[in-house]
């Protein structure tokens, strides 16, 4: 969604769930979905018929990793998973207690700095990287 919103911001007006699908090689439905998180959340608006299509509502600017992590519903951010295979073996719990707190502490990080990076310090990563190459930042550009 990241790669989506600024898209949305660059690129020159609403786009379709069938061209954002197009470009995620996903289903159009699950654009809508996520999507619809987002739209709750206030960071894009939907518009129906012809020329509609999803929008920012939002400028890059006010919206944060963090933002969009908890508006597409806090998907897992690390896949540790602890073993249940010996229930009673000290060492088992043990393991799975030094496991979760690790990953709890590496996720309080992790977080604190997504509500620090804000899309537009990407997006500004992005066209220095286009002027890096002589490329015109500002030109439109396709979308995959």
């Amino acid at each position: 969604m990241l790669h989506v919103l600024i898209h949305l911001d660059r690129g020159g007006g609403p786009m379709t769930s069938d061209v954002i699908s197009a470009m995620l090689s996903t289903n159009p439905v699950v654009v809508r979905r996520t999507m619809a998180g987002l739209r709750d959340r206030g960071y894009v608006l939907s518009g129906k018929g012809h020329g509609g299509g999803w929008s920012l509502a939002r400028a890059l600017s006010d919206i944060t990793l963090f933002d969009v992590w908890d508006a597409i519903g806090r998907p897992e951010l690390f896949c540790l998973v602890a073993s249940n295979d010996h229930a009673n073996c000290l060492v088992e719990i043990a393991v799975n207690e030094a496991l979760e707190t690790a990953r709890h502490q590496a996720e309080a990080l992790l977080l604190a700095r997504f509500a620090a990076i804000r899309l537009s310090d990407i997006a500004d990563d992005f066209e220095r990287k286009m002027a890096a190459l002589g490329l015109d930042p500002a030109a439109p550009f396709p979308a995959a």
